[in-house]
């Protein structure tokens, strides 16, 4: 049995649990697929299998190589699709990572139409505020809002969001409501930081010429943009958060937009993967479909 064949066997195993059922599954001998295994780890030079008599469970180098496998499979039955004439259907895993916040009001409710489109895929969403490592973590693409920091990753520039001030009703009430800059004095800011030990930004609004930033005092520093909302909701302070994101708050009248004539610098959102000569279909087929679904609520 070739390796291609012999890893389609170690991840029937790891599927199904045993070695019995994965024979069964590929038409083979019990002892084919047993062999292959065994062969497969002589070559990694690991044990990939916990085997007993009631059952088989994979060790943790199992576990990554399997994760590797469901890709690599995946890829080759896409180029043993590449010339044929009939369009192939999309399969294989996509590993993807977003903030939260945007996967909830971007990505989520449009999802549904795409995965019916794509009974095949499997979607692993990955929804935080840190920032993973692309080609560590396994990503197929990743999408960041802010500014990029120098990378290997390519690139693709989605749009950009625009960001509003806000506060809610009762912080409005306790501290008025502020009309020029010159009110800021009396008001606090709830501060975001991507890591707890930076500096916060301030405040930023358009002078006219450029961006330009307040230092202004704030009681809390968050490093999650569901803090950050909760804690303007909560009438911690203002913030400056995506129109996206507040838009149904403002509607709602749980949240208040203020000094809108001082707009922040809008967020770049971009779509970052690792240099590959021939991205899978299914990775570029999902980028496309994304950064359409993102474009009506970008700049």
């Amino acid at each position: 049995m070739n390796r291609l064949d012999a890893m389609q066997a170690f991840a029937r195993v790891a599927e199904l649990g045993g070695f019995t059922r994965a024979a069964d599954s590929l038409g083979l001998p019990k002892a084919s697929v047993s062999t292959a295994v065994q062969q497969l780890e002589a070559w990694l030079g690991t044990q990939l299998l916990h085997r007993t008599t009631r059952r088989v469970q994979m060790t943790q180098d199992g576990l990554a190589f399997y994760e590797r496998c469901k890709d690599l499979l995946a890829d080759m039955d896409e180029v043993q699709g590449m010339f044929r004439q009939a369009p192939q259907a999309l399969r294989g895993r996509l590993r993807v990572d977003m903030p939260a916040r945007f996967a909830r009001y971007f990505l989520l409710p449009h999802l549904p139409e795409f995965l019916r489109a794509h009974p095949q895929l499997e979607l692993e969403l990955s929804c935080t505020d840190r920032r993973v490592d692309v080609v560590s973590e396994g990503f197929d693409c990743v999408l960041r809002v802010g500014a990029l920091a120098d990378t290997s990753l390519v690139a693709r520039p989605l749009g950009q969001l625009r960001i509003t001030t806000c506060a809610s009703p009762d912080y409005l009430r306790r501290h008025g409501t502020p009309q020029t800059l010159d009110d800021l004095g009396a008001h606090r800011l709830v501060h975001y930081v991507s890591r707890f030990g930076n500096k916060p930004e301030g405040w930023e609004y358009w002078d006219g010429t450029r961006y330009r930033s307040v230092a202004m005092p704030g009681a809390l520093t968050v490093n999650s943009s569901d803090a950050y909302e909760a804690a303007c909701l909560a009438g911690l302070g203002l913030i400056q958060a995506p129109v996206a994101g507040v838009r149904a708050l403002i509607e709602q009248g749980a949240l208040v937009e203020v000094l809108p004539q001082y707009h922040a610098e809008p967020m770049p959102v971009s779509l970052l993967y690792a240099h590959r000569r021939n991205l899978p279909q299914r990775v570029q087929a999902f980028m496309a479909w994304l950064a359409e679904t993102a474009r009506p609520r970008l700049l």
